[in-house]
């Protein structure tokens, strides 16, 4: 028998920072406890948790170096300690932050002999070295070594893709993952009769943000991504976010058909444009001018989405291949 009613527990599921420390500059580490939790639901807490945590929250990548009259990676040359191939490998290390998503370069110009570490590289001011004692190379001699580097804020890995680039310019595999290392541990407390649990988690970060900003945009990115699946049952539609205002009772003098547009428009202001999938420059365009949902979206042509900064054709045939794929929605030229 299913019940009409079902209890829901007075007690608020609340976390804590139980212990957080630096144990270097590029190692941070915070544990966490959260409670009450009923029997199971830790588990269920605890996996989704650390899947986001690990490949869910941002980081900050060197993603490309050019060099001055360099062929090719495995080239040497003459007064600098390392090959090509080696420089390329030791800027991968280092750690960056960054708040922008746009792809921003940096240069390192410097004259020898001189043991060359991140310090040594010219940052825009929107990203910041964490240790700038991260080696890169020892010139030997006195010559210049001149670079020029893409930087880059992205989720998960970036495989290189050498076809794309010309002589002396070379990409470099990218990892965005602030995130090194996970663990989580159940607790039970109470009595026979009523037993709840506790949660409790450990975070590793490399610095570049703190196991407490890493466990709040972790959560918030998994709250995100479950809002679309939320759905509203067809009597309960009240339309409170549109500029029409309706009550059930407005909703029984429309057609289906009506009806049918006033639910579709609802749900479209609870999709967000994470289901589109789109490729990261074009989905931070968006998302700097409060385009969140595809109803947001929807408020924009063709013709005004070209007016955003760094929006271009390409992006532009993305957006609208991904809603006319996902939603059989066309996206107008102009309005």
């Amino acid at each position: 028998m299913i019940q009409d009613e079902i209890p829901i527990s007075t007690k608020v599921i609340q976390w804590d920072c139980i212990e957080s420390k630096v144990e270097s500059k590029r190692l941070h580490y915070g544990r966490f406890g959260i409670s009450p939790l009923k029997r199971g639901q830790v588990n269920t807490v605890g996996i989704a948790l650390r899947r986001s945590l690990l490949s869910e929250v941002g980081g900050t990548s060197i993603t490309y170096a050019k060099f001055e009259r360099i062929k090719h990676e495995y080239s040497t040359i003459t007064g600098i300690q390392e090959t090509i191939h080696d420089i390329l490998v030791n800027p991968k290390e280092i750690v960056l932050q960054s708040d922008s998503y746009d792809v921003q370069k940096a240069f390192l110009s410097i004259n020898g002999p001189k043991k060359i570490t991140a310090g040594d590289i010219s940052l825009p001011s929107s990203v910041k070295a964490i240790d700038d004692s991260q080696y890169i190379a020892t010139i030997t001699q006195p010559i210049s070594l001149n670079i020029e580097f893409k930087i880059k804020k992205d989720r998960g890995y970036q495989i290189k893709d050498s076809k794309e680039y010309k002589l002396g310019e070379f990409p470099i595999d990218a990892v965005f993952m602030p995130v090194q290392n996970v663990n989580y541990s159940v607790h039970r407390v109470g009595n026979e009769k009523e037993i709840s649990e506790i949660l409790f988690i450990e975070i590793w970060t490399n610095g570049s943000l703190t196991p407490s900003e890493a466990f709040s945009e972790a959560s918030k990115n998994l709250i995100d991504l479950f809002l679309p699946f939320l759905h509203t049952k067809r009597e309960d539609i009240l339309v409170e976010n549109s500029k029409d205002q309706f009550n059930s009772k407005e909703l029984s003098y429309l057609s289906n058909d009506e009806i049918n547009g006033v639910k579709r428009e609802v749900t479209l202001k609870h999709i967000f444009i994470d289901q589109l999938e789109l490729p990261a420059r074009a989905y931070n365009c968006l998302k700097r001018i409060d385009i969140h949902t595809i109803s947001d979206l929807l408020n924009y042509s063709q013709e005004d989405l070209q007016r955003i900064k760094n929006f271009g054709r390409k992006s532009i045939d993305q957006v609208s291949k991904a809603l006319q794929q996902r939603f059989s929605i066309d996206l107008p030229r102009n309005k």
